[in-house]
């Protein structure tokens, strides 16, 4: 192998020379990893090698210890432990030691990553204790590249999410701080090396509490810190700020002192910098803060209310700025840029975020200085000071008190209402958006008989009147229905008198052949929105929309052979998804009812996924609706699987496509839980799709959950007739039983629990299923049944879905077994202590404390009537 020739592959712009190149890498790293690292390292600190050439080896030798899946990350760093030669190891980092000082920035920034790579295995394991060492020499000591490097490099290892890492960082803390002070001090005449420190700096906060627990050197950071804001180089005042937001969020109890020597009118004057990225970090200081002090508030009243004496020390921070802070925000509203993507992130848009931020922290105190904005910039001629207005008064809606904010949203709605008709299309958008804030916080404000008519015409014509609008009327218009819908079931609704007029209204906006995709998409969404809220007096309309829809989706089927470009294919899949999703929602809506239109409906939904392409999104929406279908025609959907079932095969075994894959087993749980045994001749070959996904090394562990609850609902629908199942899937249960986190993989945890929960549901179907005349089935289970409910009563951080489904296994076991063969288990304190924490758990939903109470009748039914000896 030409090891030139193939990294000088792996940057072509040809996806199949580049891919080639990666295979032989691939293959070069698995026959010989030694070598493969050494030739690379030798390469990536050769001198005379071309820069890009360099820039690849680093890439490459990144890459060999990187993945996105854990236990993927971990084998390859076993890899690095176990098939390395010591001396090998020690050649390898020497080599990314020495690149380091290339004069080659670009390689010595992959040495770097290689570093820390390297790093995230050995710190941990106190093999490379020698490291730090070597790069705080370097700052101290090295020429203009190696201290850069080597300050990158820091920064690389400390930016880990690693918690074995994180913590044995901790105790390089006082090597790590000399490093990157030292660069960031401004003393340091080397502006590249100075921004490298900052960074660095702001990456290693996390490690440094011991520090920041010694005033002498959190005064020392601090200065060090604050100096660098007023720096004269973008990048590093912009750093700066960054840091000091990290220091806020990290060590907001230390921060008095510094605030009123220093920091407010730091970032003050920093918001006002003409340069975005530094007015934006600095604007972004304040969100920290009022996000702490939100915080803070939530935990002290959540501590009041237990009894807790423990409450956090709050400054009071943001409502001692706001003063000058809060007009200096609305000041930098003004500055919109007209061009700008919806996308973009400016300094105007950061200073919305940061007034709704201090609206939520200071609350009611906010008021008077915005309102005194907005009545002063309301009808300037310049546009840019009007949307300010309009905005500072929607970004103030949460956080204030509500009767002091509802007769202003009363004075308010007409005027917002006419700047719906402003000249300026960001204005316009701009009270579309407030209205939206009103009408999702604060809807009791909204008058259904004399304001609700009025908002959804005046929405209505902003639709239809500019595309970049349509985002925030739909919007609105979306946050009206779901908060006028009533009660679920309810006979009318303030929407019905105006739903005829806003489906026709949203019907000719989606029908018109020029309209803009964007608008039609959306005026698609309030659609489905308004359908999912109609009240009873309102299905008939929604029956009749019905053939409109099915229609509309059927007139798509010729234009699939029309399509000439990857856009036009975009636009139709948009198309068809969204029609697909207002069948869904029109199904969800009129249940059974649907069932005059259900051959028309499976006949057009069968003929898309006939000719959908792959990586299509559409087929994930199709799934969706069948879905919903059988759920409404529950065992008549039976007469469509002959149909159907090849495509649902086929999903199910498409790994290639996860999110296809993912929505068939969630399809066969609805199909399987509508048909009953009805869906027993289809169970065989569902049952080995799932076998094989749960044994797939390509898919993610994330799809094991609802394979796992899948059996369950399998079980639950076919009753007796699982037996043919039970034994292989009481294997998987019991295997999937002794995964566990571990104390430090937090990653983990909730993969853990919600593998859990899956296991639990499917236990609970396969209980349900033999309890009918086969339970004697479930004997050889039952112990390892309670070793798993053991396991979650220790888990005092259990989530309500496992919680849940726990008291359901308790029940359905003891209701399985009626004559006490099991009652010693029942007898043990911590099934008692389990059902009570779960009943007695104030934030559970009604469903979970109700399925303890019945819990706790089936044990009392055991104990009571059976005799036994408890377990130790």
């Amino acid at each position: 192998m030409d090891v030139n020739q193939v990294l000088e592959s792996t940057l072509s712009p040809d996806a199949s020379t580049r891919q080639n190149a990666e295979r032989q890498l691939t293959h070069a790293a698995e026959v010989d990893f030694s070598g493969y690292l050494t030739t690379l390292a030798h390469e990536l600190a050769n001198e005379q090698a071309q820069p890009h050439i360099r820039t690849a080896a680093g890439i490459a030798l990144k890459n060999a210890f990187s993945s996105r899946e854990y236990a993927r990350l971990r084998e390859v760093q076993e890899r690095w432990i176990n098939q390395i030669d010591t001396n090998v190891k020690k050649s390898v980092k020497d080599l990314a030691l020495q690149t380091l000082g290339s004069r080659d920035g670009r390689a010595g920034q992959s040495a770097g990553q290689f570093v820390a790579s390297i790093a995230a295995i050995e710190i941990p394991r106190n093999e490379w204790p020698e490291l730090m060492a070597a790069l705080v020499e370097n700052v101290g000591q090295g020429g203009e590249h190696l201290k850069q490097a080597s300050l990158t490099t820091i920064g690389y290892i400390c930016e880990t999410d690693d918690a074995q890492l994180r913590e044995s960082l901790a105790g390089y803390s006082n090597q790590i701080l000399t490093a990157v002070v030292q660069g960031a001090r401004k003393e340091e005449e080397n502006m590249e090396v100075r921004n490298a420190a900052i960074t660095a700096l702001s990456d290693c906060l996390d490690f440094i509490r011991s520090n920041f627990d010694n005033e002498g050197e959190r005064n020392y950071i601090m200065q060090v810190v604050c100096e660098a804001t007023q720096s004269g180089d973008v990048r590093i005042e912009a750093g700066a700020y960054g840091c000091l937001n990290r220091i806020m969020g990290l060590y907001y109890d230390k921060m008095s002192f510094y605030m009123e020597k220093a920091l407010y009118g730091l970032t003050i004057i920093g918001m006002k910098n003409e340069e975005e990225d530094v007015g934006k970090l600095a604007v972004e200081f304040w969100c920290t803060v009022c996000e702490e002090e939100i915080a803070i508030e939530d935990d002290n009243q959540m501590a009041h209310s237990e009894g807790s004496g423990e409450m956090r020390q709050y400054y009071h921070f943001a409502k001692t700025a706001a003063v000058e802070v809060v007009p200096a925000l609305m000041q930098l509203m003004t500055r919109q840029d007209e061009d700008a993507a919806d996308e973009d992130y400016n300094v105007s848009r950061a200073a919305y975020q940061c007034l709704q931020l201090f609206a939520q922290a200071v609350g009611s105190d906010i008021v008077p200085s915005v309102l005194a904005f907005v009545e002063a910039n309301l009808a300037d001629p310049d546009w840019h000071k009007r949307d300010a207005a309009v905005s500072a008064f929607g970004a103030i809606m949460e956080g204030p008190k509500e009767v002091h904010l509802e007769p202003l949203v009363k004075q308010a709605l007409p005027l917002l209402m006419e700047k719906l008709r402003d000249d300026a299309v960001q204005v316009r958008d701009s009270a579309a958006y407030a209205i939206g804030r009103i009408s999702d916080l604060l809807p009791d404000a909204i008058d259904p008989q004399t304001e609700l008519p009025a908002l959804i015409e005046a929405l209505f014509g902003g639709l239809s009147s500019n595309p970049k609008m349509a985002g925030s009327c739909c919007w609105a218009l979306m946050n009206l229905a779901d908060k006028f819908a009533g009660e679920p079931g309810c006979q009318q609704n303030a929407l019905s008198p105006h739903f005829q007029g806003s489906v026709t209204a949203l019907l000719q906006v989606t029908e018109k052949p020029d309209v803009d995709n964007q608008l039609r998409m959306a005026a698609y969404e309030v659609l489905n929105t308004f359908i999912t809220n109609a009240a009873n007096d309102c299905l008939p309309i929604v029956a009749k929309l019905s053939d409109v829809i099915i229609e509309r989706l059927e007139n798509t089927i010729p234009m699939q052979h029309q399509v000439v470009s990857v856009e036009d294919r975009l636009t139709l899949e948009e198309i068809q998804t969204s029609l697909t999703s207002g069948v869904l929602n029109i199904i969800q809506r009129l249940e059974g009812e649907i069932k005059p239109q259900a051959d028309r409906i499976m006949n057009i939904l069968l003929q898309m996924l006939s000719s959908a392409g792959p990586k299509s999104s559409v087929p994930d929406a199709i799934f969706a609706a069948m879905g919903g279908l059988a759920n409404a025609l529950e065992e008549d959907f039976v007469k469509y699987m002959d149909s159907f079932v090849p495509f649902l095969y086929n999903a199910l075994g498409n790994q290639d496509e996860p999110a296809l894959c993912s929505m068939a087993i969630g399809l066969v749980s609805d199909i399987t839980r509508s048909l009953s045994e009805k869906s027993q001749p289809y169970c065989d070959s569902f049952m080995n799709y799932l076998l094989n996904n749960l044994r797939s090394t390509s898919l993610s562990n994330q799809f094991k959950p609802a394979i796992l609850q899948c059996f369950g609902d399998i079980a639950q629908a076919i009753g007796p007739f699982f037996e043919t199942y039970l034994s292989v899937v009481a294997t998987v249960l019991q295997q999937a039983a002794n995964v566990n986190a571990g104390s430090d993989a937090y990653d983990l945890y909730d993969y853990v629990t919600s593998l859990r929960e899956g296991i639990m549901d499917a236990w609970s179907g396969i209980i349900l299923a033999m309890k009918q005349g086969k339970a004697q089935l479930l004997t050889p289970y039952v112990e390892s049944i309670f070793q798993l409910l053991s396991i979650v009563a220790q888990d005092h951080h259990r989530s309500e879905p496992l919680a849940r489904s726990a008291m359901g296994v308790i029940g359905d076991l003891a209701d399985a077994f009626p004559h006490g063969d099991y009652v010693n288990y029942y007898r043990n304190e911590w099934i008692q202590q389990l059902i009570k924490e779960t009943r007695q758990n104030r934030e559970f939903s009604a469903r979970t404390i109700e399925t303890a109470r019945w819990a706790r009748e089936q044990v009392k039914r055991q104990t009571a009537n059976f005799q036994g000896v408890q377990m130790s």
